[in-house]
C-alpha cells in the first residue's frame, strides 16, 4: 500500500475522528501537524490539484479569521490567498488525507476509506 499522509489538526473532533479511523483500518499514516507546519504555496498547490478543489473551496468561510481578513473579497488575487492561508493555516478545511496523487478531504471521516479500497 502507498504511504498515506494526514494534515491533523489534534483539536478538531473530525480529524481526530479520520485519524482513529485510519488506525483501525492499519493504517499507520504519516501525521502533518499543519498549524504548526503550514503547507507552503507550492504544495498547497500539490493538494488542491490531488482535491480536484480550487482554493477558495478550502477555506473555512466560517473562520473568524476569515471575515476579519475580508477573505469574501473575489477580487483578491490567487497569490494574496495563498500567502493569507499560508500565515493562517486554521483556514484550511481540515483533515486533508493523501495517498498517492489522491486526496480526500476527511468530512465526513468516512470519505477515507475510498482511498483503502485501491
Amino acid at each position: 500500500m502507498q504511504a498515506i499522509t494526514i494534515y491533523h489538526n489534534p483539536s478538531c473532533s473530525k480529524s481526530c475522528a479520520t485519524l482513529a479511523l485510519l488506525e483501525e483500518n492499519d493504517v499507520n499514516p504519516e501525521i502533518i501537524y499543519y498549524l504548526e507546519s503550514p503547507p507552503s504555496s507550492d504544495e498547497l498547490r500539490e493538494l488542491l490539484a490531488k482535491l480536484n478543489l480550487d482554493l477558495r473551496e478550502l477555506l473555512r468561510s466560517g473562520e473568524k479569521e476569515y471575515a476579519d481578513l475580508g477573505l469574501d473579497d473575489t477580487s483578491l488575487s490567487e497569490e494574496i490567498l495563498f500567502d493569507i492561508v499560508y500565515k493562517h493555516p486554521q483556514l484550511l478545511q481540515r483533515p486533508i488525507v493523501v495517498r498517492g496523487d489522491r486526496a480526500i478531504l476527511g468530512r465526513p471521516p468516512e470519505n477515507v476509506l475510498s482511498l483503502l479500497e485501491e
